[in-house]
Formats: structure tokens, C-alpha cells, sequence
């Protein structure tokens, strides 16, 4: 596979595949308008690609029997994709309120896109392109009749539809980032910003694309042969494509990247000290309450194994733990400065290292006591993540001369 096949051929396997696996939620909300419009920013630039290709091009060609007519199913699909952006950003910016303001401006977007399409077509059909050209179509045929219309109109509307989405998308991040201003950014509105900044870079560079192409164009009008120019832009076209497409998706996929699988992930490697703990001063080797989840298993259920079987690992101590030691160290701790939330996180911490140490020692506990701050920790930690994140981070600051002391202190 030469570098002309490589550069179509590869962008689109990697957009197919992002179409693939958005499949099922277009199936489950064909109805509504954005769910469509995003497949559609994902099997327009995909076609395109594929229809670019020079093996793609030649086999449209003869199939048809049309000499370079897959250059205008290119142009055509290229079109429509950049409608298709547009839109996209119409229906994000617009909210229940406009949506009479919304529908008006995505018919707007669609009639002239429409409009570029049909005259593509008739001038296509008027022009005369009889030599097949499958890399350098536009350079070729830029001084034929109605053709050069053709290619003026296309790379005119692509250069367009570039400057109104850089447009749209900076209007929208300074809005974004007044509402930063006042304090009130989320998380969704962060990975909003990040995608609209890579769309923007997306859309400078199909402004540069075109108007290289259009230099080139020119400059068979004046005579000169500045196709090198042209044949250059295949992979900068290329790139540009899996910009936008990275562009629609940081917005879509971000938010629930972050809550369900780097956020977990951040937790169970906070949670590490006090899971390394439960891990140790288990009763049997190997011995769990509940089957551990598969390898497979996404951070959100690893974390939530971890985090149920550290209550019930802290309720199964209850009969160990020594109040008098929490609060020992709560009150050094106290002494030491350290916040309330760090200086009860120590306490537990310190707790729970004895009562530990007492029943590796102990199997069976001394007295039949139940710390009623046990039961209340595990009811707490059940809706506090963060709870069991702070004792864990004591744990992994607690000294091993501490954790002595207070396991004499509990066996005495």
C-alpha cells in the first residue's frame, strides 16, 4: 500500500471503527437530531476518505463508467460534512429555549449546503474532464471550462464553513470562560472547552487546506505548475480530518471518561495503603466475602469491590478496635495541626493498625466489645469515597513506631 492509499485508507479504518462503536446509541436514539448528525461526522469523512483513495477512484470510475466522477462524489460528501459540523455546533450551542432559533439556522445551513451540491453536479456534467486523474484532479482540470467553477465553488464553501466553525467555536469558549470567571465551570463544560479548541484547530487547518488548494488552482491560471503544493496537502488533509473527529468526541466521551474510569482509578491508587492493609490481616489466606471481579473488570467495579470489602473488613476488626487509641491520636494529631479531617482520618488509622496487629496475635478477641465509632465509620465511608481515601493516606503516613505503641496498647 503506497502513501496516497495509506493516507485515506488509514483515517478512515479509524473513524469506521469509532462508527461501529457509536452503532448501538445510534440504534437507541435514531430520534434525536444530534445523535444523528455526530454518525453523520463520522461516516461522511470515513466515505470521503475511501472514495479519495487512488484504488478507491479508479474502481468508482469504471463501475460507472463516468471518467473522474468520483472526484465530484468527493466534493460532494466533503461538502456535506463540513454542513454537517455546523449543524452539529448549532444544536450544541443551543438551548430549550431557541430551538424555533435553532431549527432555522440548521435549515439555513442545510439549504446552502444543498445549494452547493446541486450547482457541483451541473457543473460537473457541463465541464469535459475525458483523462482519468486520481491524485491530481484539481490541478489538472483547474483551467477547463465549468470544471474550474466546480473546484472554485467547493474549496470557496469548505474555506467558508471553516472560518464560521472557528468562528462559532471561539465565540463559545470565551462564553465558557466568562462562566469560569464566576466560578460555576463544570466538568462537562471543561471537556467542552478542550473539544471546541480542537475543532477550532480543525477548522484552521481546512482553511489553510483550502486555500493552498486554491493557490495552486491559481496558479495553473497563471501559468505556473505549483501542484507540488496540492500533492502535499493528502496528509494534511488527512490529519485534519481526525482532529475534527477527536474534536465531537472529547465533548461526548470526556465526562464519562473521567467518572468512570480515571477518577476511579485515582481512588483505588489512594485506597492502595489501607487495601494493602485489609489484604494482610486477613483472617485465612485467600479468604474473600465475595468473588473478586475478573480481570476484565472496569476500574468502577474494582474500586467497588475494594471499597466493600474494606466495611466489611473494618466491621470483622470491630471486636479489636480500642477507642482510647483513636482518640490518642486524634489529639496528637490535633496538636500537631493537622485539620479535623486529617486528625480523624489518623485516629481511625491508628485504630485499625492495632486492632489489626492484636488479631494476627489474637484470633479470637479478648473482650466481646464492638466500637460503636467502627459501625459508625463503615456507615459514613459507604457515602464518603472520600472517607476511606483520607484513612488510607494516614495510613501510608503512619509510622511504624506509632503503630507499636498502639498495638501494646490494645493487647495490654
Amino acid at each position: 500500500m503506497g502513501p496516497g492509499e495509506l493516507d485515506s485508507y488509514l483515517p478512515a479504518a479509524v473513524l469506521g471503527a469509532a462508527l461501529l462503536a457509536r452503532l448501538p446509541g445510534l440504534l437507541r436514539g435514531w430520534r434525536s437530531p444530534t445523535v444523528r448528525t455526530v454518525n453523520a461526522l463520522l461516516f461522511l469523512p470515513c466515505l470521503g476518505f475511501v472514495l479519495s483513495a487512488p484504488p478507491t477512484v479508479t474502481a468508482v470510475n469504471r463501475f460507472t463508467g463516468i471518467s473522474n466522477v468520483s472526484a465530484l462524489l468527493v466534493h460532494c460528501v466533503m461538502t456535506a460534512y463540513a454542513c454537517a459540523t455546523l449543524v452539529l455546533l448549532t444544536h450544541w450551542r443551543s438551548g430549550s429555549e431557541d430551538q424555533a432559533r435553532t431549527r432555522r439556522r440548521v435549515r439555513t445551513w442545510r439549504t446552502g449546503c444543498c445549494v452547493v451540491i446541486a450547482a457541483l453536479v451541473v457543473l460537473f456534467a457541463l465541464g469535459d474532464v475525458p483523462v482519468e486523474q486520481p491524485r491530481n484532479f484539481d490541478t489538472y482540470y483547474a483551467a477547463t471550462p465549468y470544471i474550474s467553477g466546480m473546484l472554485v465553488l467547493y474549496l470557496l464553501a469548505y474555506v467558508v464553513a471553516g472560518v464560521a466553525m472557528a468562528l462559532v467555536c471561539g465565540n463559545w469558549m470565551r462564553d465558557i470562560g466568562r462562566t469560569a470567571d464566576r466560578g460555576s465551570r463544570t466538568t462537562v463544560d471543561r471537556f467542552l472547552w478542550i473539544g471546541l479548541l480542537v475543532l477550532a484547530t480543525g477548522a484552521v487547518g481546512n482553511i489553510v487546506f483550502g486555500s493552498f488548494k486554491l493557490t495552486a488552482i491559481a496558479a495553473r491560471w497563471a501559468g505556473r505548475d505549483w501542484d507540488a503544493l496540492n500533492e502535499s496537502l493528502s496528509p494534511f488533509m488527512a490529519v485534519c480530518g481526525m482532529v475534527i473527529g477527536f474534536g465531537l468526541m472529547v465533548p461526548v466521551y470526556g465526562p464519562g471518561l473521567v467518572d468512570r474510569v480515571w477518577r476511579p482509578l485515582l481512588h483505588i491508587h489512594a485506597l492502595r495503603p489501607l487495601w494493602q492493609l485489609v489484604r494482610r490481616s486477613l483472617p485465612t489466606a485467600g479468604k474473600r466475602p465475595f468473588p473478586a471481579p475478573s480481570w476484565y473488570a472496569g476500574p468502577e467495579q474494582v474500586l467497588l469491590y475494594r471499597m466493600t470489602a474494606v466495611h466489611d473488613w473494618m466491621l470483622d476488626l470491630s471486636a479489636y478496635c480500642a477507642d482510647e487509641i483513636r482518640e490518642r491520636s486524634y489529639l496528637r494529631a490535633k496538636g500537631a495541626g493537622a485539620p479535623e479531617r486529617e486528625a480523624v482520618a489518623a485516629g481511625l488509622a491508628a485504630m485499625y493498625v492495632a486492632a489489626a496487629d492484636v488479631r494476627a496475635r489474637e484470633p479470637a478477641p479478648l473482650t466481646e466489645r464492638c466500637a460503636p465509632v467502627v459501625v459508625a465509620v463503615c456507615s459514613a465511608g459507604r457515602e464518603d469515597r472520600d472517607l476511606l481515601v483520607s484513612i488510607s493516606r494516614a495510613l501510608a503516613a503512619y509510622s511504624a513506631d506509632d503503630g507499636g505503641r498502639s498495638a501494646s496498647a490494645v493487647g495490654g
